[in-house]
């Protein structure tokens, strides 16, 4: 009895892992360090993917990007998943801008 009991906690234990993520893959939030490549800045954009945000703000979060806007600054945020490019798209009266970074989980 005493081993059916402990045998049923790790299967549980072991369910409960699989479900949450015991990987960082699968992490509530995951903290991206990017880096401009003209200039070498750095900076960190926090996704929280129980919260569905990024940097705070609202996020579209697919398989293969992690999409924002910065309703404070402006701009549009566009992270590939797979490789790390990050791009930052902003309108003008001239047309606008886009600019691309590179970034790593953490």
């Amino acid at each position: 009895m005493r081993f059916a009991r402990t045998l049923s906690s790790v299967v549980a234990a072991a369910i409960s892992t699989a479900a949450w993520g015991g990987d960082s893959a699968h992490a509530a939030a995951i903290t991206y360090r990017c880096t401009n490549p003209k200039s070498g800045t750095t900076w960190e954009v926090k996704v929280d993917y129980d919260r569905g945000t990024a940097d705070s703000f609202p996020a579209e979060i697919t398989g293969s990007q992690i999409a924002w806007h910065d309703i404070l600054h402006g701009g549009y945020y566009y992270l590939d998943r797979a490789s790390g490019a990050l791009t930052f798209l902003n309108a003008s009266s001239t047309g606008g801008y886009a600019t691309h970074h590179t970034c790593r989980a953490d």
